[in-house]
C-alpha cells in the first residue's frame, strides 16, 4: 500500500537535512544576544551589535544558505545571513515590488532554493 505514495522524501527534506547546516555556522557557541537584540535596545547600541553579529557572519561558510533561509521564510527577528531584520524586510519588499513588474505568478508558484521549495508571499 504504501508503494502507491510518491516518494516524499524526494520534496521535502527530513528535519535534520533541513537544519544540518547550521551545524556549521560560526553563531553555534556565541551568546544569541549577538544576534537577536533584547527588548528596548536602541541607537548605537543596536548598530554595534548588529555590526558585531555581521562581522561573525562575514567569514561563516553557511552564509549563503542562512540568508537564504531567513529570507525564504520571511525571518523576523535577529540578525541571519550577515542581514538584520530591517535589511531582510527592505530587501524582499524591493523584490516584491521588482518582481510585480516583470513576473506573472500563478497562486500556487513558488520557487526553489537548495532546501526545499518554498511559496512565494
Amino acid at each position: 500500500m504504501l508503494a502507491a505514495f510518491p516518494d516524499v522524501a524526494r520534496y521535502y527534506p527530513s528535519t535534520s537535512e533541513a537544519w544540518e547546516w547550521q551545524l556549521d555556522g560560526h553563531c553555534r557557541g556565541v551568546d544569541s544576544e549577538v544576534f537577536f537584540h533584547p527588548d528596548g535596545e536602541r541607537g548605537r547600541a543596536r548598530i554595534e551589535r548588529a555590526h558585531l553579529a555581521k562581522r561573525i557572519c562575514h567569514s561563516c561558510p553557511v552564509l549563503d544558505r542562512c540568508r537564504e533561509y531567513a529570507l525564504a521564510v520571511g525571518e523576523p527577528f535577529g540578525v541571519w545571513g550577515g542581514m538584520t531584520e530591517e535589511e531582510r524586510r527592505t530587501f524582499l519588499e524591493n523584490s516584491r515590488t521588482s518582481r510585480s513588474r516583470t513576473e506573472y505568478r500563478t497562486p500556487h508558484s513558488g520557487y526553489r532554493t537548495s532546501w526545499g521549495r518554498v511559496p512565494l508571499a
